[in-house]
């Protein structure tokens, strides 16, 4: 698995958020870059945080983690369910595969229950249902026989849309087997998935039930070909795939640092997210503070090129029991500039974001196997230093980057290639930019644009400035302001 590398290429989004329809292709179709980055801008309210979301949605599959009930209000208030589409481009040492993944998501409520001895009435509440799971691939890469190339085109492995556990019956025997207990035991899990937001193509229970496969099919070269495939996916979605949304700068204006990170040692790695308060010294597991350190170490190499002669520390200030009765360790971040020390809560926002961000901004420079998706990944930056910082990523990184942004600086840093727009309309929502020339400011089209209108759909909804002006005057007659 180490060699692999996971890419995700292209999103599509029917009835989610805003979007009636939108399909959003990951790679660079003018130039070949080892980085895969995509930008998208628009207009306020138009779809760019439903795709930072969709992403959350795919994260919680492919982890098999129930997805929260308030996702279910993401669905298109017109429709009855959201459907999402994910393609995978997958390079293993036994071949490439082209991955599709795709699921449903409806709301569902549950009925009220009355307590009749309180004469209490409990509310109905809602919850979201993942349904017509399907996971297909084509693969290209070597053959049973040594030396030789094999080509399958693109099926379904497991399609979820059956009473039975899933179809084609072929592929469920080839990954599960005859045995018809172990089949009611999977019909009871999908119906227990369905019953708690979760993937049942990426369910503890399925991929254990074929796991215990391996040890009598490891020649099967078809079964090792399907497992790899399910084993690599699970793989990216837990660790290698971050999704950053605003949620975090909100924790960021509490004064908490919501610390992500991907740390891989010599002996050992870590994973995760830390959320650190910073107004009060952060009561943390004695076995987490090596990784904070380690974490910091990392990022104080390049924190002090982008801001000069900054550099952030931790100071542990002493022990105490937790609540499960192991030793924590009490911590301070601080910041360190000109040799004065002084709490970290005492820096900017757009410090503590840069912070809280760079660690993976450092993974996907040199990793291949990494998405991470940040939305509004300008917020508190300045926008030189943004723009800067994702034209080296996109020239010499290696990973995968998916950010939104209101900053129009990168426009100006990164190739055409990687920049997509909102629209004005809801069934196509996400466009390239066409008729533009090589030495055109992407900046500078891009306003004229709206302005002009110039491409296939409108990108920006037009407003009155005069009418603009007439409302704010009219809600301060109201207001008496």
């Amino acid at each position: 698995m180490i060699s692999s590398v996971v890419r995700l290429s292209e999103l599509r989004i029917q009835n989610f958020k805003n979007v009636k329809n939108g399909v959003l292709n990951f790679n660079n179709r003018r130039k070949n870059y080892r980085a895969g980055i995509l930008g998208l801008y628009g207009q306020n309210g138009s779809g760019k945080t439903a795709l930072i979301d969709a992403l959350q949605l795919l994260k919680y599959a492919l982890c098999g983690k129930t997805v929260p009930a308030e996702m279910a209000e993401f669905i298109h208030v017109d429709a009855q369910y959201a459907a999402l589409s994910y393609t995978f481009h997958i390079t293993m040492p036994s071949g490439r595969y082209d991955a599709f993944y795709e699921f449903c998501i409806r709301k569902e409520e549950d009925a009220g229950e009355q307590n009749f001895d309180a004469d209490i009435v409990r509310e109905p509440q809602s919850r979201l249902v993942i349904f017509d799971e399907v996971l297909s691939y084509s693969f290209a890469g070597a053959g049973n026989q040594k030396g030789t190339e094999e080509t399958i085109r693109k099926g379904p492995l497991i399609d979820t849309r059956t009473e039975k556990v899933f179809v084609p019956v072929s592929k469920y025997e080839c990954l599960i087997g005859k045995d018809k207990s172990r089949a009611m035991d999977l019909l009871v899990a999908k119906k227990m998935s369905a019953n708690t937001a979760r993937s049942f193509i990426f369910s503890r229970e399925l991929l254990n039930a074929v796991r215990k496969q391996q040890k009598i099919k490891e020649r099967d070269t078809e079964f090792m070909r399907h497992l790899a495939l399910l084993e690599r996916l699970t793989l990216y979605g837990n660790y290698e795939l971050f999704v950053i949304n605003t949620a975090n700068t909100g924790m960021i204006s509490m004064n908490a640092l919501p610390l992500a990170f991907k740390y891989a040692g010599k002996d050992s790695g870590a994973v995760g997210q830390m959320m650190l308060p910073l107004e009060d010294p952060a009561l943390i597991p004695k076995e987490a503070v090596e990784i904070v350190e380690k974490v910091i170490r990392d990022m104080n190499i390049v924190l002090e090129q982008m801001v000069p002669g900054l550099r952030i520390g931790l100071k542990e200030l002493g022990i105490q029991t937790l609540n499960n009765g192991k030793i924590g360790s009490r911590i301070q971040l601080i910041s360190c500039k000109n040799s004065r020390e002084i709490p970290l809560k005492h820096e900017s926002e757009g410090i503590k974001k840069m912070i809280s961000i760079l660690q993976l901004l450092i993974v996907i420079y040199n990793q291949e196997s990494i998405t991470v998706a940040i939305d509004e990944l300008d917020s508190g930056i300045f926008e030189y230093l943004l723009g800067e910082i994702l034209r080296i990523i996109s020239e010499k990184g290696k990973g995968q980057l998916i950010f939104t942004s209101h900053n129009l600086r990168p426009l100006e840093t990164l190739d055409r290639g990687f920049i997509a727009f909102t629209t004005t309309n809801p069934v196509k929502r996400y466009i390239r930019m066409t008729n533009i020339k090589d030495n055109h400011n992407l900046r500078d089209f891009y306003f004229r644009d709206i302005v002009l209108g110039e491409q296939s759909e409108e990108i920006y909804e037009p407003t009155n400035n005069a009418e603009i002006a007439l409302a704010f005057r009219e809600a301060g007659e109201i207001s008496g302001s």
